[in-house]
């Protein structure tokens, strides 16, 4: 520019653009085109390759400004101006068209506004060229400029109403975002925020800019003191190891967000351009409308971590994991991705829990934050109480199905462990693991996977509940016990039980408390060698053993037998005291039932046809003989309704009851696939013959009626036993006297054995009215508590109940007999 042609040159043109009457001297007009001239924005550096690449440039920015129309009159003219040729044609046309854009892009600066243009009836859009010969350029005036002017104006009024300046405000935005005090903006206790001094003065855009920024301060100032808090309580039980994931997880997320904060404080630090000057400035600056686009997506997560932190203080474990799990189901991606990366660290400790629990039964649980809880228990508690879930630290994304599958699971291997001294569990975890390609190692499933998860759970259930029922059924025999319980306990060994209730009858008739266990036991072997009993093996004999109920003062023997069973560990676990005392109240109830049938067989050999018609009553006067015979058919006509009630009850009991619900559990047994499914049909078959056998809960009633029939019929066995003793005794006194007198009266007429007789048979006939009239009173009650049993029967709840009626009444008789009931 310092050479003097091109400045006499460039002074020329600026005198033929300045118009006549302008406020502004050629001079400082040429001073601001050489200025112009002299800047970077014609540096070589910024020269395109060539005109063809400048060109498409300003065309395409046309485009883009909407300007269509301009774009191709600026064509139409840059072609004409290629056409020109001759000593007026332009040399540099590549560097004329960059100066123009340039002028266009840069305003002009306030200190010289733009040159105006001559007098002309026709705007151009775009640079034009005048004649050839004249060789004059005239340019024109952005219709932007106006505009940015504007801005700039505007600017500057606020400016004038502001105490402090937008950059300042940047800065202590900044630090309100890191929680701490900036020079005017600070931290308010009573408002609980970050906020400017109300007598600042600032424009009111600013100040609602500087408060919805200064929320993430809050929210920064929220999860950064659960951080610092929760890490300082790691070693207690209010934290645990999901809380120490959730916190890990919280401060590397406030890593990346301390990072963002470098990055900006130091764009903070570049000036911020005036509003209206060159917006193509290459350095980078922070205004509060930037700060507030760069902070968007972290005011989201900080948001979410204030949620979780206010939703999770009071949790720990589980719990807390499901209250995470809950704020992820949402249909913004960017908070799917977020709580997604948030759940798999904070998951992390509980499918590593999962997944040593199901593979090798260990509970590592320090701080109680798992859904499993364990609880110390003696040996044959240890399926039953040992282990169960902890609603309260179930997560949601785990159902209560496959938490039941896990539980079971890990209990099957410390029942293996523990119980049944078996190490089997590993092969068959091993081979589970493998299986659906997890590695025992720590870390190998986490959130997300709940699919792999639960493949893995019922991998490892169906390998170890498999193995478990094969210990349970081969090395301990499970089904050989129970049906051992069922011939003993349940009187299902015929044989045996008759043969034990004739050799215990007489020491169970005295008072209990005269009567020794140990003798007992010593008839109990005796039965068993004297049956088929003796073939069973040995073991199981080993466990059927003697024992005396609790009785008083008044009771017999009968009242307090029984027999048990002893189960020893692992069985001691399906056969629990509870279930042992479901056996024994059974066993009792069985027991009575075969005393009263033991009862009438006695009555019967007593009273049958061939002794009675040796008796002298049957042979005396018709008085004492009619009354005779017609006492001893009412009672055989008694005892065949005692007989025929107790027959079909006791057929109903052995058959129907017994018989049938040991088929289903026998077959419900072998169908079981764990320990649960084993238990549970256990349950069903005990539930069943205590239903069926009018021993559950809505059969209290009819229990009394059918207790009362039995102590009826013992009652009659009872008075038959005294009536025929007392026959048989004045039998025997009438022929014993007869033979005396016969010795040293042989001679005399005979009128003693008449006056003996005549007392003897007068003596027969009170008593024999007597035995009529117990007998009629035993009938009576008996009678009427057969009717009520009977009457009671339709209104058991179990359908099999309505075959003991017809067994009882197929003829309808007592149906007709008691229409009423």
């Amino acid at each position: 520019m310092d050479d003097p042609q091109t400045l006499a040159l460039l002074r020329e043109l600026v005198l033929r653009l300045l118009p006549a009457g302008s406020p502004f001297s050629p001079d400082a007009a040429l001073r601001y085109a050489r200025r112009l001239l002299s800047s970077r924005l014609l540096s070589p550096s910024s020269l395109p390759a060539d005109e063809t690449s400048l060109s498409d440039s300003i065309k395409r920015q046309l485009a883009l400004s909407g300007r269509t129309s301009a774009a191709l009159a600026f064509s139409d003219l840059l072609h004409k101006l290629s056409l020109l040729s001759g000593p007026g044609s332009l040399r540099h046309r590549p560097a004329l068209i960059l100066l123009l854009k340039s002028l266009s892009d840069h305003p002009p600066s306030p200190v010289l506004p733009s040159l105006p243009l001559p007098p002309s009836n026709k705007k151009t859009p775009a640079p034009s060229t005048a004649g050839s010969g004249g060789g004059v350029l005239i340019l024109a005036k952005d219709p932007d400029n106006i505009r940015e002017i504007a801005l700039r104006e505007y600017s500057d009024l606020a400016m004038e109403d502001a105490e402090i300046d937008e950059q300042t405000l940047v800065r202590d935005v900044l630090y309100a975002a890191q929680g701490i005090d900036g020079r005017f903006v600070r931290f308010d206790p009573r408002s609980d925020g970050y906020d400017l001094p109300e007598t600042m003065r600032v424009t009111r855009s600013q100040r609602t800019m500087v408060r919805r920024l200064c929320e993430l301060g809050w929210l920064f100032k929220k999860v950064r003191g659960f951080v610092s808090e929760s890490m300082g309580q790691l070693a207690t039980a209010e934290v645990g190891t999901v809380g120490q994931a959730f916190c890990s997880a919280l401060q590397d997320e406030l890593s990346d967000y301390y990072k963002l904060l470098a990055v900006l404080e130091s764009q903070a630090l570049n000036p911020i351009p005036a509003a209206g000057s060159v917006s193509g400035n290459s350095r980078n600056y922070l205004s509060l409308r930037r700060l507030a686009v760069w902070l968007a997506e972290p005011i989201v997560r900080m948001r979410l971590m204030a949620v979780l932190v206010d939703g999770c203080k009071d949790l720990r474990g589980g719990a807390m994991a499901g209250a995470i799990h809950g704020h992820a189901q949402h249909g913004d991606p960017l908070v799917q991705e977020f709580m997604g990366r948030l759940l798999r660290r904070v998951c992390s400790p509980l499918f590593e829990m999962v997944q040593s629990w199901v593979l090798e039964g260990e509970l590592e649980d320090m701080f109680s934050e798992f859904f499993i809880l364990s609880q110390p228990v003696k040996a044959e508690s240890l399926w039953r109480e040992g282990y169960h879930i902890q609603t309260s630290m179930l997560p949601s994304f785990i159902s209560q199905t496959l938490a039941q599958r896990i539980l079971r699971t890990g209990k099957s291997i410390n029942f293996l462990r523990v119980c049944c001294e078996d190490n089997g569990w590993a092969d068959a975890a091993a081979e589970a693991a493998a299986h659906v390609g997890t590695t025992t190692r720590r870390g190998g499933l986490g959130y997300g996977e709940t699919d792999a998860l639960e493949a893995l759970v019922v991998e490892a259930a169906k390998r170890i509940d498999r193995h478990l029922m094969d210990v349970i059924h081969k090395r301990y025999r499970f089904k050989d016990h129970c049906l051992a319980i069922k011939r003993y306990l349940l009187l299902g060994q015929g044989d045996f039980v008759q043969y034990l209730m004739d050799i215990v009858g007489p020491e169970l008739s005295e008072p209990a408390n005269t009567i020794s266990s140990f003798q007992l036991a010593g008839l109990l072997e005796t039965a068993i060698r004297a049956s088929n009993a003796q073939y069973d093996d040995r073991d199981i004999l080993d466990r059927l053993k003697v024992k005396m109920m609790e009785h008083g003062d008044g009771d017999r023997g009968w009242d307090v037998f029984s027999l048990e069973y002893d189960a020893m560990v692992p069985l001691d676990t399906l056969f629990t005291a509870s279930v042992m005392k479901k056996y024994l109240r059974i066993f009792n109830y069985l027991w009575k039932l075969k005393r009263v049938e033991h009862a009438l067989i006695r009555v019967w050999k007593t009273m049958k046809p061939n002794c009675i018609a040796s008796c002298i009553f049957a042979k005396e006067g018709m008085g004492v003989k009619v009354q005779f015979v017609s006492v001893l058919r009412r009672c055989q006509v008694l005892w065949n309704e005692m007989n025929h009630f107790v027959t079909n009850f006791q057929y109903y009991i052995m058959f129907e009851v017994l018989e049938v619900s040991w088929a289903r559990f026998s077959e419900e047994m072998d169908a079981a696939k764990d320990m649960d499914g084993l238990l549970a049909a256990h349950e069903k078959y005990l539930s069943s013959i205590m239903e069926k056998s009018l021993l559950g809960e809505r059969s209290q009633g009819i229990i009394r009626t059918l207790f009362a029939l039995f102590d009826l019929i013992l009652r009659f066995r009872s008075h038959a036993e005294r009536w025929f003793e007392r026959i048989y005794e004045l039998q025997i006194r009438g022929r014993g006297k007869s033979r005396s007198k016969a010795k040293d009266e042989f001679s005399k007429t005979g009128s003693w054995l008449e006056g003996g007789r005549k007392a003897m048979m007068q003596l027969a006939g009170e008593f024999i009215q007597k035995m009529g009239e117990d007998l009629d009173k035993i009938a009576n009650e008996y009678t009427s508590s057969l009717a009520t049993f009977i009457s009671q029967l339709p209104m058991q709840q179990h359908v099999d109940l309505k075959f003991l009626l017809f067994r009882l009444d197929f003829t309808e008789y007592y149906s007709q007999l008691y229409p009423n009931k």
